[in-house]
């Protein structure tokens, strides 16, 4: 899934806060019930709007971005 069907980011919508595509809902909701201890179904639950497949994919993307690492030096 693309970045920009998963979430997107809009001045006219919530003031430009990055929230999933076709929605009003922040992708900082789902990072602050998962910081809770809420397992995903919890946080779908509350937020119909958001798929199973916008959710994962926005933490898939989170931790690619994560573990991006740049290159070292190679030593000469």
């Amino acid at each position: 899934m693309e970045k920009r069907q998963v979430y997107h980011s809009d001045p006219d919508i919530m003031g430009g806060t990055p929230v999933f595509t076709g929605t009003r809902v922040p992708v900082d909701s789902l990072i602050d019930h998962l910081k809770a201890g809420d397992p995903l179904d919890r946080f779908l639950d509350g937020f119909p709007s958001v798929s199973r497949e916008q959710a994962e994919a926005f933490l898939a993307l989170a931790l690619d971005e994560a573990l991006e690492v740049t290159p070292r030096e190679q030593p000469a």
